[in-house]
């Protein structure tokens, strides 16, 4: 017994000891295994860091690129209209055009006749956004002899997503040179001339009558091109894009209408909406492009146009193309009627009510005294007036961004006297009126986007208070949000 208690006391010491030992050299291995892990990680970690590092030295090394392939197209920005010379006359094609051309030299309805009558065609696209960059890149591509690009504006990020001419290197940079350098690029056989001007009564007639211009923009601008196409008996390819609709037709054209035979007075200003306001997805100004496109090639190259006397509507949501035909030319036209009243350009500005430009589009229907400023606001605030601000943006907007502290009704609603809208304003006003110490009016200040429709909210709101709603005092924020973001908080999302 005593030998065996022994050999159990031992055989017990031993396994003890195995079992620390096994433990130790478990904790060894884990030990060695986890830092081999670490090291690994870390490894990882810091050979992500270079890729992330290399890939932000090519990113810099492909826009410097860039930059200096934009560099070395030297193109002349016109800031005045000269005379043109004539374009050289073509009477064949060269071996690079046959094969540059060669997908519609074999046309039977196009042909070598075509693109020689092509290569003699001297274009205006008015407008190098939306519409006029698919229409530039394709008479470019197809060989059109003499482009002219007019923009005022310059390249901005919001631009981008529909303006395929343009990129993120040429932000900055006056579009209509930005559009001439990706034209250059494109296709160096077309005389391209970037105009960085406004489009005015004054210098119109001189530049139409060197091109037929092929775009038109703007209310003002309509008719300011119209008038002088009829002028200077050139045609008018026109075409519009917004939210998710475009039409085409094309204007004084083999005895058709022009715009004035069918819009003889503008509209009011503030029933205008366009891209910045109403929104446009990006591909609908594209594909009306591509028609405008089509039209003047079929003009350029000696073929009937389609959309004379016709107007051609799509409808981007149902993908559906309708053709709807127009009234014919009007003998009372103030224009190209048969006593015609406008025979000369004018102050388009001043006829129409507004400015020639889509980007500073501002409405002037109230006051002094029915207006703030976004810095007024902001000290109103400060100062912890009891008040009502309201949002009257539509909804989807009002997604994008908002004041935290607003109201949102859209302009829509109060417009339609929406019921469940309507009842929520009148909480919100009682609300407003129980933290005011005084018996006065409640202040209701209505804000949107750029200070237009809050215009309109202000008088809807005038025209409630006292009967639909309780006494209040409507003022709109001059500016919108769009001041607030340039003038009061930077951080404050711009669209």
């Amino acid at each position: 017994m005593t030998q065996c208690s022994a050999h159990t006391r031992g055989s017990t010491v031993f396994s003890r000891k195995f079992r620390f030992c096994g433990s130790l050299l478990y904790a060894y291995i884990t030990a060695f295994v986890h830092g081999i892990a670490t090291i690994m990680e870390q490894e990882v970690f810091k050979l992500k860091q270079q890729l992330v590092e290399r890939e932000r030295e090519i990113s810099v090394l492909k826009d410097t690129l860039a930059q200096l392939q934009t560099s070395n197209i030297s193109i002349e920005l016109q800031e005045e209209v000269t005379a043109l010379a004539p374009l050289k006359e073509k009477v064949m094609l060269s071996n690079e055009d046959v094969m540059r051309y060669s997908r519609q030299l074999v046309l039977p309805e196009f042909g070598v006749k075509g693109q020689l009558k092509l290569s003699q065609a001297s274009v205006l696209v008015v407008g190098c956004g939306g519409l006029g960059c698919p229409l530039a890149q394709y008479l470019a591509a197809a060989g059109i002899g003499r482009l002219g690009l007019l923009d005022y504006d310059e390249v901005e990020l919001s631009n981008l997503h529909r303006q395929v001419l343009h990129g993120e290197q040429t932000r900055g940079q006056p579009k209509a040179l930005s559009a001439a350098q990706a034209i250059r690029r494109l296709n160096p056989a077309v005389e391209c001339i970037p105009y960085h001007l406004r489009l005015s009564h004054e210098n119109a007639l001189q530049l139409i009558q060197q091109y037929p211009p092929y775009c038109s923009d703007n209310v003002p601008t309509r008719y300011l091109v119209n008038d002088a196409c009829v002028l200077a008996g050139k045609p008018l390819v026109s075409a519009s894009a917004l939210r998710m609709e475009g039409q085409l037709t094309v204007y004084n054209y083999e005895g058709g209408p022009c715009y004035r035979c069918l819009y003889p007075v503008p509209p009011p200003p503030e029933t205008v909406t366009n891209c910045s306001d109403g929104g446009v997805l990006g591909v609908v100004p594209g594909i009306m492009g591509c028609f405008q496109a089509l039209e003047v090639l079929k003009i350029a190259s000696g073929q009937a146009s389609s959309c004379s006397q016709q107007l051609l509507t799509f409808d981007a949501q149902d993908v559906r193309f309708r053709s709807i035909r127009l009234r014919p030319r009007q003998a009372g036209c103030a224009v190209c009627g048969e006593k015609p009243t406008v025979t000369a350009l004018k102050d388009y500005e001043t006829f129409c009510g507004t400015s020639a430009t889509d980007k500073c589009r501002r409405l002037c229907l109230l006051s002094k005294e029915q207006r703030i400023s976004v810095q007024e606001y902001k000290e109103i605030l400060g100062g912890g007036t009891p008040h009502l601000l309201l949002d009257v943006r539509p909804l989807v907007e009002v997604d994008i961004c908002h004041l935290p502290f607003s109201l949102s009704i859209p302009l829509a609603s109060l417009e339609d006297r929406k019921t469940e809208d309507v009842q929520l304003l009148k909480e919100r006003i009682v609300e407003t009126k129980q933290q005011l110490k005084s018996e006065s009016c409640v202040p209701v200040y209505a804000i949107c986007k750029t200070g237009n429709d809050s215009q309109k909210a202000v008088q809807i709101l005038q025209q409630m208070a006292g009967s639909e709603l309780e006494p209040i005092s409507a003022k709109d924020v001059k500016g919108g949000l769009m001041a607030w973001a340039q003038k009061i908080d930077p951080s404050f999302p711009q669209y």
